[in-house]
């Protein structure tokens, strides 16, 4: 597994921009190699604040992006139209904008799709082994001031879950309490694994992630994500002012 790396840029915006141009330049050089790259989203403030500048700079960009595809890494089990779901966020920041395919739009089952965030995290999983290329190009995720990753929360069951894709996770201790979230066995099949963090209150998770020896992931569940190629701590200062 990749050796993290950390890039510290001065504040969201500039964190946002840098990582809308490098994730656009990955996609571009893939689909020049040949390749339909995989991607696997995230929710939350820097990731819509990164949405949105994919967006605005996607038209002077070389790629297809109906030769994308995309998955989630976790997603609140609630309303398919909620406005706390990951998906409809990233739509709405996006997707739309940019011409995505729908055949090529993963996004996790609402609680109007299946009865039960276990039966969600097992379609998904299908979904994956039926769809998936085996390997993401780029895994993007936030970290949490409790230095949570997707759905993965400290002292949480799901973290020991290895028999599975997709697990169910209930009882989160941030709301809302039902999700769904790929485990690690998942998450850690990504060339580049990407952690954003923008902002004062996550500064102390990040120190915690980047220690020397690492932390129990058990206790620090950003630790336990690595990139087979790279792995990259993108950070604004605020972030980055514990380390």
């Amino acid at each position: 597994m990749s050796t993290p790396r950390v890039e510290v840029h001065e504040d969201a915006a500039e964190l946002a921009t840098a990582v809308a141009g490098e994730l656009l330049r990955r996609l571009a050089d893939a689909q020049a190699a040949g390749e339909i790259p995989q991607i696997c989203l995230t929710g939350g403030t820097i990731a819509d604040r990164i949405h949105r500048e994919v967006a605005r700079l996607s038209s002077a960009s070389d790629v297809d992006w109906t030769r994308v595809v995309v998955w989630w890494g976790d997603e609140r089990f609630v309303a398919a139209d909620s406005a706390e779901r990951n998906e409809l966020q990233a739509r709405t920041a996006f997707l739309d904008a940019v011409g995505a395919s729908a055949q090529h739009v993963h996004p996790m089952p609402s609680s109007d799709d299946v009865g039960s965030a276990e039966d969600g995290a097992a379609a998904y999983a299908d979904q994956l082994r039926s769809l998936g290329s085996g390997q993401f190009e780029v895994m993007m995720l936030g970290v949490g001031p409790d230095a949570h990753i997707a759905s993965l929360f400290p002292g949480h069951p799901a973290l020991d879950v290895d028999d599975r894709i997709a697990v169910a996770v209930h009882d989160s201790p941030k709301p809302p309490p039902e999700r769904i979230s790929l485990t690690y066995g998942a998450l850690n099949r990504a060339r580049s694994v990407w952690l954003l963090v923008s902002g004062d209150e996550k500064a102390g998770a990040v120190a915690r992630a980047l220690a020397d020896p690492p932390p129990d992931l058990h206790d620090v569940p950003a630790v336990g994500v690595r990139g087979l190629e790279d792995t990259t701590w993108f950070l604004d200062r605020p972030a980055a002012s514990s380390l």
